[in-house]
């Protein structure tokens, strides 16, 4: 991430990715998400992260396994947040 600006910019795109295209794959991929138990849904979340690194500049992702880390990272971020404001 190049500055601040930059990370939010990239926070706004993964946001509105996750929202509008993410439920589309979801739906499209929904047969080897039940064959692999939903493990398919960290990848589809790299592509995600990934296609977001397209449409803003000076977010990057060095890599498909970069990607997929990031988006486990990210769901272990998320889990806790969704935890917290719940109690």
């Amino acid at each position: 991430v190049k500055n601040v600006f930059t990370a939010l910019l990239a926070a706004a795109v993964i946001g509105v990715v996750n929202a509008f295209v993410r439920p589309v794959f979801l739906i499209l991929t929904l047969p080897l998400n039940l064959l692999t138990l939903g493990l398919f849904t960290f990848v589809l979340n790299g592509l995600m992260l990934l296609l977001a690194a397209v449409f803003v500049p000076g977010f990057t992702v060095s890599g498909f396994l970069a990607a997929i880390v990031g988006a486990f990272l990210l769901s272990i971020v998320s889990s806790i947040i969704t935890r917290v404001v719940r109690a």
